[in-house]
């Protein structure tokens, strides 16, 4: 390589040399000489020199090439600026101009000068701010000049911008998105000479998997792959079209595809920006995004880039951890049923594991993974809902027999569905009806929530609750728009999702008798969608089951019941209410029962009457707990009666 520059570098010299010798208007003799240097400095060069690369790129007349080198001599050799100002018999102008280059170059054409010719579009070369066209001060633009030196290195003003993306290893990417790779270079390679290159639209989940199949596309067509985030794009027309013509040029001198990377959590404006700046650039460009964007002015292909199965990522798994172990065989299928990350995940999930093994954790591998899974899920999901952290147990619950025995066979559902949905083949026939659902119905206090706590510490899985009265929206498309965060954000993490209060949403699907009906109605519609193709557990609570609608009821795995406690129930949920480490003095639990509240209420009381008793400085005795009672009632607007306070 530094032969190569070496010899590029007397080339460009030669160059100087052959154009000062015509600016000079010597004899031909000389001018032969100086030719003939330059062809013999030419044929030292092993592939072509710099200046033939850059004019052959964009198509540079002899003329064009020529003002290119002109304005590089005036940068790079001392003198030249004097050999200008002679040309021009000028002493005060010691600089290249258009019109020097017109009156003293071979072939020279007006048209090398208009905007839309390649030294002005690309930039090769600019005249100085505030100047005529003709007169004032030419000079190499900082890129280009890097490029005749034979280095290489990104435009100053894209610096920050564009990333580089590497190129994934060969089996680094999951079958299916080598197919997407293999689709993709074979739509790039059907275009016709001289036509515009098809803006790619790769479209999925996972945002690293699309970066890695733009990338590796790219590369099967020789090029290099940059990326930029539609957030940086510039909203105003003027900035997005000068920084689409700066990439034209980058992607020409550094052999580059662009991946406009668009995030679900970009702003409109953004997004629109990201499609104007496709459809601008008239290189080679991808855009990355969850959903195809409209393109209007050019062809626009778009290709699906799936999330790895779990028998892919089962694959995958084995290869990140191979350093470590290779007791994995049959294992992983547990935790790729349950959390389905991204690239990006795996390899952060993996390097936890790694690092956990190398000091000495004897916990079994899969074990490991499950718990890294969950750490690194958890980044998007805590961002969209509350995270709860469960610690009740199975003792805490305090439900009639039966119950309790559809809560263990709910549980039962997800520990086994990689057995049922992979081995058995029941995921095989059809991706619909694979997620896992359940409706809690009951009043408010009934253990609703609680019986989700235990199912994700049984479970071992977060336990997210989303507020659904935050997520329906009054304007068209937004409810659609906040489900679907929450869903793919949850699709990576194979968490437990507690809606709560569900008649928000799933109340009984009205007749069609105006637009926001109907805009009701998509909303449910696209609910149910999601519900069918989620893979992980998502329970509902609701206060009215029979306000909800018989055609999503159909659709939920398990419907349960929370009945309000009857006064065997409320004797023991009283008695597993306190802590063991609270003072109890007599208490009489059987009188306790006779409140009538649910458990919700229950602990209420009882947490309540604690603090008085401790700010009281004795054990909790029956004279706190029917304060505790008495604020509490009051708070519920509901009347405490003589036979419940006796």
């Amino acid at each position: 390589m530094q032969r190569w520059q070496d010899a590029n570098q007397r080339q460009l010299f030669g160059e100087f040399a052959v154009l000062r010798a015509r600016l000079e208007g010597v004899a031909d003799s000389e001018l032969a000489v100086a030719q003939a240097a330059l062809a013999e400095r030419e044929r030292e060069l092993v592939g072509p020199s710099a200046i033939e690369t850059l004019a052959g790129a964009f198509a540079l007349s002899d003329f064009e090439r020529a003002v290119v080198i002109l304005a590089t001599a005036t940068e790079l050799e001392p003198g030249f600026g004097e050999c200008c100002a002679k040309a021009v018999a000028d002493p005060r102008r010691p600089w290249a101009t258009f019109a020097l280059a017109l009156s003293r170059l071979p072939g020279a054409h007006w048209s090398a000068l208009t905007a839309a010719a390649a030294l002005r579009r690309y930039r090769l070369v600019e005249v100085d701010p505030g100047e005529s066209t003709l007169h004032g001060r030419l000079h190499v633009s900082e890129r280009v000049l890097i490029h005749l030196c034979g280095l290489g290195a990104l435009d100053s003003r894209l610096q920050g911008l564009c990333e580089p993306v590497g190129v994934p290893a060969d089996d680094e990417l999951a079958p299916s998105q080598a197919t997407a790779v293999a689709r993709l270079c074979s739509l790039w390679r059907r275009r016709q000479v001289g036509a515009a290159w098809p803006i790619a639209q790769l479209c999925g989940p996972d945002p690293l998997a699309r970066l890695a199949v733009a990338s590796a596309s790219a590369h099967a067509l020789g090029l290099a792959t940059h990326s930029i985030a539609a957030a940086d794009l510039a909203v105003h027309a003027v900035e997005r079209e000068q920084l689409a013509r700066l990439w034209e040029r980058e992607a020409v001198l550094s052999s580059s595809a662009l991946v406009i990377e668009v995030d679900d959590s970009d702003s409109p404006e953004a997004v629109r920006a990201a499609a104007a700046f496709a459809e601008k650039a008239a290189t080679l460009v991808a855009l990355a995004v969850r959903e195809p964007l409209r393109i209007r002015r050019r062809p626009s292909v778009r290709v699906d880039v799936p999330r790895a199965t779990p028998t892919e990522q089962q694959q995958l798994w084995h290869q990140l951890l191979a350093p470590a172990t290779t007791e994995l065989d049959g294992t992983m299928a547990q935790v790729t049923s349950q959390f389905s990350l991204g690239l990006a995940g795996l390899r952060d999930a993996s390097a936890e594991v790694l690092a956990l093994v190398a000091d000495g954790d004897p916990s079994p591998v899969h074990q490991l993974a499950w718990h890294a899974c969950r750490s690194q899920s958890r980044v998007r999901l805590d961002d969209l809902a509350q995270r709860i952290d469960g610690r009740a147990g199975w003792d805490d619950l305090v439900l009639p027999s039966d119950q309790l025995a559809l809560l263990r066979d709910l549980a039962a559902n997800v520990r086994q569905r990689a057995r049922v949905y992979e081995t058995w083949g029941f995921a095989r026939t059809s991706d619909r009806g694979l997620g896992i659902s359940a409706l809690f119905a009951g009043v408010s206090g009934t253990g609703k929530t609680l019986a989700a706590e235990v199912l994700a510490r049984e479970l071992a899985l977060d336990l997210y609750r989303i507020d659904l009265s935050q997520v329906v929206s009054k304007y068209i498309g937004e409810t659609e728009k906040n489900l679907r965060k929450i869903f793919d954000a949850a699709e990576e993490a194979g968490a437990v999702l507690l809606f709560d209060e569900a008649d928000a949403l799933f109340g009984k699907r009205s007749e069609v008798k105006d637009s926001h009906d109907r805009y009701a109605n998509i909303e449910v519609s696209y609910l149910l969608q999601r519900m069918e193709q989620y893979r992980g557990l998502a329970i509902l609570t609701s206060n009215m089951r029979n306000a909800l609608d018989q055609a999503f009821l159909r659709r939920l795995r398990f419907v349960i019941e929370f009945p309000f406690p009857d006064a065997a129930q409320r004797v023991q949920i009283w008695r597993r209410v306190f802590p063991s480490d609270v003072p109890l003095g007599t208490i009489d639990w059987s009188r306790l029962a006779k409140l009538n509240v649910p458990g919700g209420a229950i602990r209420n009381i009882a947490l309540s009457a604690a603090f008085i008793a401790a700010d009281a400085g004795a054990s909790v005795e029956m004279p706190h707990l029917a304060r505790a009672a008495r604020a509490e009632y009051r708070k519920l607007e509901k009347p405490l009666n003589d036979a419940e306070l006796a």
